[in-house]
């Protein structure tokens, strides 16, 4: 007999949707399940649909932490007096033109205010401890083109400042104040205050220009809980479109529709600014760091690099997936090997993110990771050892980039160039390559904090370790994560292996080089088969590097392009937590 069902009407045999409760007695826990109950008659069948579980929105605070961050540069910068005076973003207009780029808001200025709209100033009266924001008054006549601007009780709801005041008042206030008070801090001597009067004002003053922007960068270099809200926010964004385009792949012809895709999903969920340029580089392009045409046809390509990151309020994200273009939505065997490296080469360096480690030797273990993962494919040549290959700095060759930086109110943030800091060199994430002789400055450093690490005396700006090769002391060995596939090299020893950053390192990089907590970076290892640079810089004939390429094995892994994988990470005080959610291939599969 055919069961009945009496809550649903009939629909000609095919499947309902419907609710359907029964009390059931069970030995295990209850647990609630968002689900559909399909009734299909025609099969005297029950089909239960589990849905996805809801995204849980974050919770994101309501007040802009102005005054906290305001105090905290004051303490930094040591004054006890004075003015600290910052103008924000005015409106700009192409040249011979009427038109403008999108409104971005000075960096700075937003730090110690939260505002976001042209035309503001900001005053911090140290001694007085008091936080005035300064905006525009909106004339009805250009509220009906552009509509108004937030008001003073806007600005005061939504930013913790102590007062907010019409521009028009801020001449006289600064008169008034700098007369009685001992210095004025800018950032730059273009942004001082222009007023009548003031010139007068100058000589009493102490006009410091030097003191407020390395202040102000320390200051931004640790995020207060806000800013983790609003990057981790930003991640989220960026996450879910990146699994939209990994989901859409497969339908797509070209990068342009990729692009499209990212920045349509971003804007969907209210964030209406990308924090860079979407890259979206196949084949061939994927090997330029900084790709941006996002025009070529993804047929015949091997993979796909999306490296794209939307910002929320002012803060960035910055999050990298490589995607396979093969049939069936799969690597070809040559992308899947160089995949499986850059994925062993994050996971682990993210597992050793860590208060107290130097960011310098996180570098230099995705570089070893790296040799000994092209070793095994017959890249390196195997009759060298993957000590001598990563002491010679060849790695760089492949993996050409710092393997990350800072990430908040800028994606490349304040002091990122101070993570990697060799003997007498700097850097900034991938504006600059890292070659063969900045990784031997690194391991020289290492080697010298290695073997003194109770002294804390290393100190990138010397060049003590010139000519000097002390020995690392022995570091015990940590198990580390590792994917599908973990690439290994018989000709590599334990002892190749450069100094272990698993545990807090006792002597830095550089005053900013060592990770404490609330920092954000970003962890984004690459391979790359740059054709140009690699020929033009390491296979010149009579050169120190070519000797360790199999130039047969390398010819056949030219088409794959270059793979990089990144997430932001916050470093908490015990670890670090990773704050981009975007599915991986081999990891979320």
């Amino acid at each position: 007999m055919k069961p009945s069902y009496p809550w649903l009407s009939p629909s000609g045999g095919r499947p309902r949707l419907g609710s359907y409760s029964k009390r059931v007695l069970v030995t295990m826990e209850a647990t609630n399940i968002d689900h559909d109950l399909l009734i299909d008659d025609e099969f005297d069948a029950l089909s239960i649909e589990i849905k996805a579980p809801k995204e849980k929105p974050i919770e994101l605070p309501k007040k802009f932490p102005a005054k906290l961050h305001a105090r905290k540069v004051a303490e930094i910068l040591g004054a006890q007096n004075g003015i600290i005076y910052l103008p924000g973003q005015v409106e700009e207009t192409w040249e011979d033109s009427d038109q403008g780029p999108p409104f971005r808001q000075r960096r700075y200025f937003y730090y110690i205010t939260g505002a976001d709209f042209p035309g503001c100033s900001v005053t911090y009266d140290i001694a007085a401890d008091k936080l005035t924001l300064w905006i525009p008054y909106t004339a009805p006549a250009t509220a009906l083109w552009f509509g108004s601007t937030p008001t003073p009780d806007d600005c005061l709801a939504r930013c913790d400042v102590h007062d907010v005041q019409y521009a028009t008042g801020l001449q006289a206030y600064l008169a008034a104040r700098l007369a009685c008070v001992r210095a004025l801090f800018v950032l730059r001597a273009s942004q001082l205050p222009r007023f009548d009067g003031f010139e007068q004002l100058k000589p009493r003053l102490r006009i410091d220009v030097g003191s407020l922007m390395p202040a102000m960068n320390e200051a931004r270099l640790v995020k207060s809980d806000y800013e983790v809200a609003m990057i981790r926010k930003a991640n989220e964004v960026s996450s879910a479109a990146h699994r939209v385009i990994a989901r859409a792949l497969s339908g797509y012809t070209n990068e342009c529709q990729i692009e499209a895709a990212f920045v349509s999903e971003c804007i969907a969920r209210n964030a209406h600014a990308q924090a860079y340029p979407v890259i979206a580089g196949s084949g061939a392009n994927a090997s330029t760091l900084h790709y941006g045409s996002n025009d070529a046809p993804l047929a015949g390509r091997e993979l796909v690099v999306v490296d794209a990151g939307a910002e929320w309020a002012c803060y960035a994200s910055d999050v990298t997936r490589t995607l396979p273009l093969g049939l069936g939505g799969k690597f070809s065997p040559r992308a899947q090997a160089i995949y499986d490296v850059v994925l062993r080469m994050q996971t682990e360096c993210v597992a050793r993110v860590r208060p107290g480690v130097a960011f310098r030797d996180l570098q230099l273990h995705a570089t070893m990771v790296a040799v000994e993962g092209l070793l095994a494919l017959g890249i390196f040549r195997r009759q060298f050892s993957a000590d001598e290959i990563f002491r010679a700095g060849t790695g760089a060759a492949f993996f050409p980039h710092g393997l990350g930086h800072h990430v908040g109110l800028d994606v490349h943030d304040v002091l990122s160039r101070e993570l990697l800091r060799p003997v007498s060199e700097g850097m900034w994430g991938k504006r600059r390559p890292v070659g063969p002789q900045t990784v031997r400055a690194m391991i020289r450093q290492q080697q010298t904090a290695a073997a003194a690490p109770s002294t804390g005396t290393d100190n990138n700006n010397n060049n003590s370790g010139e000519g000097k090769q002390p020995q690392p002391q022995p570091q015990p060995q940590t198990p580390s994560p590792s994917p599908k596939k973990r690439p290994s090299s018989s000709s590599t020893t334990t002892s190749s292996r450069p100094h272990s950053p698993s545990s807090p390192s006792s002597s830095s990089s550089s005053k900013y080089g060592v990770l404490q907590p609330n920092m954000v970076i970003t962890i984004e290892p690459g391979i790359y088969f740059c054709r140009s640079y690699i020929e033009s810089y390491f296979l010149k004939e009579g050169g120190e590097h070519r000797r360790f390429f199999d130039l047969d094995a390398l010819d056949r892994y030219w088409a794959v392009g270059g793979v990089r994988i990144e997430d932001c990470v916050l470093v908490t005080p015990d670890g670090c937590e990773n704050l981009t959610s975007a599915p991986k291939i081999g990891v979320d599969e």
